[in-house]
């Protein structure tokens, strides 16, 4: 697979304001594992290869287990999540395909109760940034296999 195009190169405004959102994310109180989870199920959901290499790296370099990335997709049949993390998941996937179901009131009661309303917030906007960049990654063909996780 060849990469169409850099886009960053093409249009960094474009990239400035996604970084931005990052930045934001970055600072925003959910959890890194969290985060990580929320940002590799949405580019299962989208199949994004490119972003489900970043991710999955990015899970492992933040000590994720082997096990849990593993049973991401199935999720719901295991035990190794924990009830926070299942209603971002549920989010999660909701949001990705909401032209599914448009997120119906008895998920947003079911994942309310584990989050507050900024963290939904925040939740929702990350969300959003991860399907947002699967776009640009799907769309441009972004080639996996040469992301390196930071040394944070």
């Amino acid at each position: 697979m060849t990469s169409r195009m850099n886009y960053g190169k093409a249009a960094p405004g474009a990239m400035r304001a996604m970084n931005g959102l990052e930045t934001y994310i970055a600072d925003c109180g959910l959890e890194p594992s969290l985060k990580e989870l929320v940002r590799l199920r949405a580019s299962q959901i989208n199949g994004c290869a490119y972003c489900v290499d970043m991710h999955s790296l990015d899970a492992r370099a933040g000590g994720e287990s082997e096990q849990r990335l593993y049973a991401l997709p199935v999720w719901q049949e295991t035990p190794f999540f924990s009830e926070r993390e299942r209603a971002a998941l549920l989010w999660t996937e909701k949001l990705t395909l909401i032209s599914i179901d448009h997120v119906p009131d008895d998920v947003y009661e079911q994942v309310r109760v584990h989050f507050s309303e900024t963290e939904l917030t925040n939740l929702t906007l990350l969300v959003a940034a991860i399907n947002a960049w699967n776009r640009f990654a799907i769309s441009f063909r972004s080639e996996p296999g040469h992301y390196k996780p930071s040394e944070n």
